[in-house]
């Protein structure tokens, strides 16, 4: 289980591989100077609310993960996150679809 840790003081556990991705999305975004918002929910224990921060070029961000290998990347959660991050809710979490063929081919299933 990794963390991210904002501005030094708002920080949240995040399983490693889904860190990874909010890392790459976080990273374009600033990259292009394109503020916004991420918002993700409490644990329980902490009252089951959520959390809003806005992340921008200035922020201070640091993501610590529990295993030292790096996550192989999904492409298609990737840009499930961005969409999101550039909505007008901003960032948040969104489950890991399944990965696109690398060519881009839709898969087909025969039964």
């Amino acid at each position: 289980m990794g963390k991210f840790i904002y501005e030094g003081s708002v920080k949240v556990d995040i399983d490693d591989r889904a860190l990874r991705h909010l890392q790459m999305v976080i990273t374009a975004k600033l990259r292009r100077g394109e503020p916004f918002a991420f918002t993700w929910k409490d644990d329980i224990s902490t009252g089951n609310g959520r959390v809003t921060v806005w992340v921008h070029g200035a922020s201070s961000i640091v993501y610590r993960y529990t295993d030292a290998p790096q996550p192989e990347l999904n492409r298609a959660w990737t840009d499930a996150l961005a969409m999101t991050a550039s909505s007008p809710t901003g960032l948040y979490l969104v489950p890991e679809p399944a990965e696109r063929p690398a060519d881009g081919a839709q898969e087909v299933i025969l039964a």
